[in-house]
């Protein structure tokens, strides 16, 4: 099962306590999934919605306390009509139904059922809302917008999309629409993630340090030879003379290595200035 079924099995279960809440959900599902009814009266939720479809129905039940799936049926063409409203042609929700926090929760939530998908954490951060009109995709952005939630919108395949790519926000996302298992679940993976690229920087990192402690140390040795071949070790100040020799005889050591060797000690920078000197000569004598 994906992560995005894994968190719709979790939103099933979230009812909002207050009826203005169910409302809100029950409208948002309409708007987002509803289909006008073969009867002309009302709408219906597309079975292969399975879960804007079930929860469409749970909602119908304990806002309405209906009792029987007749009396379910005709309850939901009713609420169509009286308390959701008909599906104009920009599915936007009546504000009038948004005006409470918790209310833009559920209307979030149902809009998710309908039309949402996020992906699988261990392979990227995305979360999409599909919508049916431009309208409507300005809404869900706006509500978005004022929960400080960094979505985009872009048009694919003539579908209107509300995306967001960050983790972080699309755990602030799971939390406002009441999936905390899911939440917590995604959080673990965004923990491991990032500790698993922290210590790839790092080994990279030290790899390149490596690298490039390799590539100068194999320098210093050619302009070492060089030297010794064309121009002689003896004839170089002691100082030049002494880390010449001690490179040459450690290729592989670093600086702190080579200064601690020489007697007495000498400290990086002066190690690498010595160094530095022995290249310039080099370099005179090549030209």
């Amino acid at each position: 099962m994906s992560f995005s079924s894994d968190v719709k099995d979790e939103l099933l279960s979230v009812i909002g306590q207050a009826r203005h809440c169910q409302l809100a959900e029950l409208a948002s599902i309409v708007h987002f999934a509803g289909k006008k009814s073969k009867t002309g009266a009302g709408f219906d939720i597309p079975v292969e919605n399975e879960h804007a479809s079930r929860k469409y129905f749970t909602l119908l039940t304990k806002t309405f306390n209906i009792k029987s799936v007749s009396d379910t049926v005709a309850q939901a063409l009713k609420l169509n009509t009286d308390t959701v409203g008909n599906a104009d042609p920009d599915y936007v929700t009546d504000a009038r139904l948004l005006l409470k926090d918790c209310c833009r929760r559920a209307y979030l939530r149902g809009a998710f059922l309908s039309g949402g998908t996020v992906s699988d954490p261990n392979k990227g951060y995305h979360l999409e809302y599909v919508c049916r009109s431009p309208e409507q995709a300005r809404q869900l952005y706006d509500i978005l917008l004022g929960y400080g939630i960094p979505a985009h919108t872009a048009v694919r395949k003539n579908h209107d999309i509300v995306y967001i790519k960050e983790g972080e926000a699309i755990v602030d996302m799971l939390n406002l629409m009441g999936a905390h298992t899911s939440l917590m679940n995604l959080e673990n993976i965004r923990i491991l993630r990032e500790v698993g690229n922290t210590v790839n920087r790092r080994v990279n990192c030290e790899a390149a340090n490596i690298a490039k402690t390799i590539n100068a140390a194999s320098k210093q040795s050619e302009d070492i030879e060089y030297i010794r071949d064309h121009y002689g070790l003896a004839r170089l100040p002691d100082r030049l003379r002494e880390i010449a020799e001690v490179r040459l005889a450690n290729p592989e050591a670093s600086l702190k290595e080579l200064g601690e060797i020489l007697d007495p000690p000498v400290g990086k920078s002066g190690v690498n200035h010595r160094l530095r000197s022995l290249s310039e000569l080099a370099d005179s004598l090549r030209t």
